[in-house]
């Protein structure tokens, strides 16, 4: 999942290789915490949370087999 979400953001941004995705958590639940530019963030985020939101569906969707809970969090 950590590779997926890190050629989403990558795909996304104006610097890509300010990108990196941090992976925490133990048992079903697991945060993933992405940091990007501080001129990237709004790119990530997207109008009224849109995009960040679009990220975390296909994450859900992606998580479905693996039976995990994924948090998709933005870090400044």
């Amino acid at each position: 999942m950590k590779d997926l979400i890190t050629e989403i953001v990558k795909a996304l941004v104006d610097q890509p290789e300010e990108v990196s995705v941090n992976e925490m958590g133990a048992g079903d639940t697991i945060i993933l915490e992405v940091r990007v530019a501080k001129t990237d963030i709004g790119k990530v985020i997207g109008k009224q949370g849109r995009t960040v939101q679009a990220i975390r569906t296909v994450l859900r969707a992606a998580a479905g087999k693996s039976r995990k809970r994924y948090i998709l969090e933005i870090v400044e």
